[in-house]
């Protein structure tokens, strides 16, 4: 019984950090993906002057 619980306890955590990796790299490509958008729209701008 007591092993029973410890791996349901282990299982719920592997795969909470899992949804957390995966949402903190989902994160980070936005957030990366927005500024390169960011710096070409600041490249054509200072072009066009």
């Amino acid at each position: 019984m007591a092993q029973s619980t410890y791996l349901t306890i282990l299982s719920l955590l592997a795969v909470g950090l899992l949804i957390a990796v995966t949402g903190g790299v989902a994160y980070l490509t936005t957030m990366e993906w927005r500024d390169r958008r960011r710096v070409e729209r600041e490249k054509r701008e200072k072009r066009s002057r």
